[in-house]
């Protein structure tokens, strides 16, 4: 084992380097994802049957159901070239269209409420765009970093107000890479926000990333599941804060 020259300021001084790595963030990555996957799978096993790794697949235009658990529904597909799934996934939300915009639009409030964030500040507004810088801390790999530009949208229906935010990775607006952090390339995704009836909400969230590093793609759709039900779970609780009800 050895280091490489020139790499040795992109890891912490007591991460191992493997021969041929490049960059040294992969091996800090693998190291801690050793430390941490343990407590990772367990939670996995009791949450879903452990599957292969699946092999890259042409793309499947038909969304897969998946489990439905407090009341969310989670869909998948495979991306062409691709073993990591897009997800999409259902569910009501006790609260106005408005009010739970206003939610995902306080994106620097999201470190006290979303799950994993740990930073997250607003780079600027320009129209209707947004885009956000979010650092994200996982209990079972090293922290990720990106930027994104999220794209909003409004049309009213028979029942209110239909809300629509896209978002894809801006990462040439992201401050300069930190030691530790990996930035994620891959980041795109959506809420759906339609009227359910007086003070309620179907929303419909839609993602598909690649977190990079060692992570194998089992743990990493596996990973995506998890956060997407915490997402939903946080999102409401947000929606009942008297602040959002202006």
């Amino acid at each position: 084992m050895r280091l490489l020259p020139g790499n040795a300021a992109a890891a912490p001084p007591d991460t191992v380097h493997f021969r041929g790595c490049a960059p040294c963030e992969i091996c800090y990555d693998r190291q801690v994802t050793g430390r941490r996957l343990a407590h990772f799978l367990l939670i996995l096993a009791t949450s879903h049957q452990l599957r292969a790794t699946e092999p890259a697949a042409e793309a499947d235009k038909t969304w897969n159901v998946g489990t439905s658990a407090k009341g969310v529904t989670l869909y998948s597909r495979l991306r062409a070239g691709s073993s990591l799934k897009e997800f999409k996934a259902t569910g009501d939300i006790d609260a106005p269209t408005t009010t739970v915009h206003q939610v995902l639009d306080d994106v620097d409030s999201y470190p006290a409420f979303m799950p994993y964030i740990a930073e997250c500040r607003i780079v600027k507004r320009e129209g209707n765009s947004t885009f956000t810088y979010q650092r994200v801390s996982p209990k079972f790999c090293s922290d990720r970093d990106y930027t994104l530009r999220i794209d909003a949208k409004s049309w009213a229906s028979g029942g209110g107000l239909v809300y629509l935010n896209r978002w894809q990775p801006a990462n040439e607006l992201s401050p300069a890479p930190k030691k530790g952090v990996l930035r994620v390339t891959l980041c795109e995704g959506s809420w759906l926000l339609e009227p359910q009836g007086p003070g309620k909400t179907r929303a419909t969230y839609s993602v598909f990333t690649d977190s990079g590093g060692a992570l194998p793609a089992f743990i990493a759709n596996g990973a995506s599941e998890i956060a997407i039900r915490k997402v939903f779970t946080a999102v409401r609780k947000q929606a009942q804060d008297p602040k959002y009800n202006r």
